[in-house]
């Protein structure tokens, strides 16, 4: 994605962002009261043609249960929610994680994985451990795998200036804006009328777009997750999941029950349960006192299971415990699921659980191998940082060789954010992670 050329200046510390009419519905944002489909109608007509339809296939029982449908927020008696200090530390470490893995995989988003393989050994830089780099790899080499035509001028090695903007931060913006406008009761419907007031359209991608798409058409949820959207089960929801984690520590349940609320304007099935497996094990990292294993352990309990998500991740924690050589984890997972869409959330969320347990905590060789194992490399790289940045406890204890092309500065289009610190980012997410 291409960084915003608006910048708009860093939102004040516990200041809640003012609707904008860049995203086309006026000044004022849309209040409580005001119907979800006069808000949408009121954008202007719709030109998007319509998508042939594929039906969800139903995963297990479970779907119809409380396992699909976790009790409302804080209904879930949690171990407590550790806060102050150390809670702000670890959410800086969780924001800039996610930059960096988002980042890191942006260049060889849609490459095949022999592709990713060849480049960074072309650069000696396999397995992988730094940044991808245009320096040393030959020009056929190049030709035959090229980078990522919008990524590349911002994501190399040789190129990096801040956090470029991209939707694996665009969401958990948008997600932290949620929670300043409506708190952690949020619904389903104030997420829709947050996305009209504030997300360009042009900034939304497969079953976000499908979805923004039926809400103009004046759908409500959950129709618009299953209006004409093929992409239903795709990685969508799962990129939206950490904020919900972050502001429940210690809460797994409140967690999931927010991602789904968040993620059903958008998907289903397993795209869902994706996002309840994330939320959860965030929820679980960010009290501090887990540690990776008992995190993705916390997540796969939230998650239906008898589902192939369920299925999916079980079998990428036991691969990953059964090799010690990560190419042979990755050839497995791609052998069994390589059949999927390089964006369906079953491959890319059994990678992430593999590239966590076999990093053991370790916050390099988590990025690095949620970004070698290819299919979705940027939201994996993204999802798997957030988490291994959290488990550190500290931006501090991510190596400077990550941190520092951040400069603490990430761009956005997303109103009030652009240009917004790291550092500001968790200490107005540890404010909503206070919030009852």
């Amino acid at each position: 994605m291409r960084a915003a050329t608006t910048r708009t200046g860093p939102l004040a510390p516990g200041r809640a962002t003012p609707a904008t009419s860049r995203a086309g519905t006026g000044p004022e944002p849309s209040g409580p009261a005001r119907p979800l489909r006069a808000a949408a109608t009121g954008t202007g007509p719709d030109r998007a043609a319509p998508a042939r339809d594929t039906p969800a296939r139903p995963d297990a029982p479970a779907a119809r249960g409380a396992a699909a449908r976790p009790a409302q927020a804080g209904s879930a008696a949690g171990p407590g929610r550790p806060g102050g200090r150390g809670l702000r530390e670890r959410l800086e470490a969780a924001w800039v994680g996610r930059a960096v893995g988002c980042l890191l995989g942006k260049p060889v988003e849609k490459l095949p994985l022999d592709g990713i393989r060849a480049l960074a050994r072309a650069a000696g830089n396999w397995p992988l451990d730094d940044w991808f780099s245009a320096r040393g790899v030959p020009p056929a080499l190049l030709a035959a795998h090229p980078w990522n035509r919008r990524s590349a001028p911002t994501s190399l090695a040789e190129n990096i200036d801040g956090m470029p903007e991209d939707d694996d931060l665009n969401y958990p913006l948008l997600g932290l804006l949620l929670l300043q406008r409506h708190g952690k009761a949020f619904t389903t419907a104030d997420v829709a009328r947050l996305w009209l007031d504030e997300l360009p359209a042009g900034r939304t991608f497969t079953a976000e777009r499908i979805a923004y798409r039926n809400l103009l058409l004046g759908l409500e949820p959950p129709a618009t997750a299953t209006h004409h959207n093929p992409f239903r089960e795709w990685i969508g929801a799962l990129i939206r999941a950490d904020v919900h984690g972050w502001t429940n520590p210690g809460d797994p349940a409140a967690a999931a029950a927010q991602a789904y609320r968040d993620a059903t304007l958008t998907h289903t099935g397993n795209g869902l349960y994706a996002a309840l497996f994330v939320a959860a094990a965030t929820a679980e990292a960010a009290t501090g006192r887990a540690d990776v294993h008992t995190a993705l352990r916390t997540g796969l309990a939230a998650v239906p299971p008898r589902s192939r998500l369920a299925e999916a991740v079980r079998f990428g924690l036991r691969t990953a415990a059964d090799e010690t050589d990560f190419d042979l984890v990755v050839d497995r997972l791609h052998a069994r699921y390589g059949h999927y869409h390089w964006v369906h959330a079953v491959p890319n969320t059994a990678l992430i659980a593999a590239a966590l347990t076999h990093a053991d905590g370790d916050f390099t060789r988590s990025v690095c191998r949620a970004v070698s194992g290819g299919w979705d490399t940027d939201s994996n790289g993204a999802t798997a940082g957030a988490l291994a940045g959290l488990l550190t406890g500290s931006p501090q204890r991510i190596p400077h060789r990550w941190t520092a092309p951040l400069k603490n500065r990430l761009a956005t289009t997303v109103p009030g954010f652009d240009g917004i610190g790291f550092d500001t980012l968790a200490h107005l997410t540890a404010q909503e992670a206070a919030r009852s």
